[in-house]
């Protein structure tokens, strides 16, 4: 048994060795397989980079041979650029030379005539010199033999043909300027008609017609009475904060505001409308509807006079200005609007300057402030020529302006062009069909009765309403009327104006006395 287990355990190591050393045969042999194929694939990759490395020396071979064949060829295209460019300009340096050449021969031909031209030039001289002295001695002999036979001066016949020549000469220039004036009259003449029929034509403006009085319209009689409050108290606050007077009679559902200041009227008709509308009339809702009634009007007013210069297209006018430019919104004449007036007369006096080729602009803003006084006649003392000339000073405009609008009535001398467009504008806005309501009977009417006031003083010849009524022109017999009692007579008339006529705005009273002497040459 002993043997048995040595035998096998022996059997076993051999086994064991023999497993050993086949794994270490197997593990070197692996090795060797491993390193070789290893090795193979070391020597492909540098048998690769070997031939990347040729290759790649092979094309930067190439390229550097292309560079240089570029670069050979850019240096002989440069060159031969250079040399046509040289000999282009020593070709033009030629040309150069010989058209310097040219002018040279040129210059020394013409230095060769003028010599030769001085020299018979100066011969010439000589030669008139000598004739000169001869001429003169033969003038003076005539001169002498002709105050021998005249038994004049020289000095003297001299004055006396000058005299007859300077008298011809005044009577030819005399007659050709009177032709002159002739024709530039007529054609004066015939150039303004047709100015002014193209501006009227251009023009196109609504015929207006607006009344003097302003009528609310009320839902139902009974708010009569809620208008006129207990004992009265509602119709006498509202006509005291607004200055107008209220009239309610047996019209039916209608109250009627009448007011000098057409102001006023709209701010209570606006008031009055919304009390209307909201049904609590009392004193102390009265009072803060009329406030925010006078802040829309005073809105208004500024919206419509920004309105009205946009639509003429004037503009850096000052504030204040346009603000009363929209108060003319409420004004009339005649029933004639006063801004839509103003509105009207700017468009008319650009259609004429620009016919007259002068600075439409400059037309327009003259013609649209030249019935700004009107804004505030109602409020201040003096007519609306004097009152718009103060505001245009006031607030800087232009000389050009400031003389239209004192001269649009004749007031004062134009002094430019576009002041007389300014006055016909005026009176083509005023005279056309529809503008103004006063009828013709009603104004011959009223011009004829400032003429006979006028006319019945003593010691007046004849009188003259001019100007639509707004001044009269009163001439006085000179014998009877000294130039002290012209200030009395002026002053009488205006006083029994005023007692007897009613007129918007002022007449201006003009009384003219004139002295005469007659005599004839018989």
């Amino acid at each position: 048994m002993g043997k048995i287990s040595i035998s096998i355990a022996l059997l076993l190591v051999i086994v064991l060795a023999a497993v050993i050393v086949a794994a270490a045969v197997s593990a070197l042999i692996t090795y060797s397989v491993h390193k070789k194929s290893v090795e193979k694939k070391i020597g492909n990759a540098e048998d690769k980079a070997r031939e990347i490395l040729d290759e790649a020396l092979k094309n930067a071979e190439a390229k550097k041979r292309e560079g240089l064949l570029e670069v050979k060829e850019e240096s002989i295209k440069a060159k031969n650029e250079l040399d046509r460019e040289i000999k282009d300009r020593r070709a033009e340096a030629q040309r150069f030379e010989r058209r310097v050449q040219l002018k040279e021969e040129t210059v020394e031909k013409k230095l060769d005539q003028l010599e030769k031209r001085e020299q018979s030039l100066t011969a010439r001289e000589e030669d008139l010199a000598k004739k000169k002295e001869v001429i003169s001695k033969l003038n003076e002999q005539r001169l002498q033999e002709l105050e021998r036979i005249s038994g004049l001066t020289s000095e003297q016949a001299k004055d006396y043909l000058l005299k007859i020549v300077e008298d011809d000469v005044k009577h030819e220039t005399a007659v050709l300027i009177k032709e002159m004036e002739n024709k530039a009259k007529e054609e004066a003449d015939k150039k303004a008609k047709e100015y002014v029929i193209s501006a009227i034509q251009k023009c196109a403006a609504d015929h207006v017609s607006e009344a003097a009085i302003s009528v609310v319209q009320l839902p139902s009689d009974e708010m009569k009475g809620r208008i006129i409050g207990r004992e009265g108290r509602n119709i006498k606050t509202l006509e005291t904060m607004t200055g107008v007077e209220l009239i309610i009679d047996d019209t039916p559902e209608a109250v009627v505001l009448s007011g000098f200041d057409p102001i006023r009227r709209e701010i209570a008709r606006i008031a009055l409308e919304r009390l209307i509308v909201d049904g609590r009339i009392h004193p102390a809702r009265i009072e803060e509807s009329v406030e925010k009634a006078r802040k829309e009007v005073e809105t208004v007013m500024k919206e419509e006079g920004e309105a009205a210069c946009l639509d003429v297209g004037v503009h850096g006018i000052h504030p204040e200005l346009v603000r009363l430019l929209g108060k003319m919104k409420f004004r009339t004449s005649y029933g004639q609007n006063m801004l839509r007036h103003s509105v009207e007369v700017a468009q008319l006096c650009g259609l004429l300057a620009a016919e007259l080729g002068l600075d439409v602009r400059v037309a327009k803003r003259a013609g649209l402030l030249h019935d700004i006084g009107k804004a505030v006649d109602h409020e201040m003392e003096g007519s609306h020529v004097q009152l718009g000339t103060e505001l245009c000073r006031k607030y800087k405009e232009s000389a050009t302006v400031i003389n239209a609008v004192e001269a649009h009535h004749g007031d004062v001398e134009p002094t430019s062009l576009i002041a007389c467009i300014v006055q016909a504008a005026d009176a083509i806005s005023a005279a056309r069909p529809g503008a103004r309501r006063e009828t013709l009977e009603t104004y011959t009417t009223r011009l004829k009765q400032l003429e006979d006031i006028s006319n019945s003083f003593k010691g007046v010849d004849k009188s003259f309403a001019i100007q639509a009524g707004r001044e009269i022109r009163v001439m006085v017999v000179p014998e009877q009327i000294t130039d002290d009692d012209m200030v009395l007579l002026a002053r009488d008339i205006s006083k029994k104006i005023e007692d007897e006529l009613e007129y918007p705005g002022q007449i201006k009273v003009s009384v003219i006395r004139e002295s005469r002497v007659v005599d004839y040459a018989k």
